[in-house]
């Protein structure tokens, strides 16, 4: 059986996309505080429909997620207040602690694509 994806979850695909290149874009531009605070609100909207707002909510606040809720939490604030560096700094490392439970699901995924698989092996 397929799997389908609805609307709300198509929806959360694109903002992630969205946010995942406005992040970059504003890497890119010397750290540009807007394209990486936009990239930031992107991300975040397109977890919460992807995941809905009681897994993400539960993701955040999982006694094991604390340092990264914290880092990417703090990370976001340092972005708005104009220190774009440390905050992404901070945004990565909580994103590396986040979402480390889903790293050998997407390694997975990975080694199933042909040519990306055929790569990594």
């Amino acid at each position: 059986m397929v799997f389908e994806i609805d609307e709300h979850k198509k929806v959360g695909l694109g903002l992630l996309g969205f946010g995942i290149f406005f992040s970059f874009l504003g890497a890119i531009l010397f750290f540009d505080r807007g394209l990486l605070a936009l990239g930031n609100i992107f991300c975040l909207a397109g977890v919460v429909l992807l995941l809905g707002w009681r897994s993400t909510l539960q993701l955040f606040t999982n006694a094991s997620n604390y340092k990264g809720s914290v880092s990417f939490l703090f990370g976001l604030f340092f972005i708005f207040v104009r220190w774009p560096i440390i905050g992404i700094a901070l945004e990565i490392y909580g994103c590396i602690v986040l979402f480390g439970c889903f790293w050998p699901s997407v390694k997975v995924f990975l080694f199933q694509i042909p040519v990306v698989g055929w790569i990594l092996r």
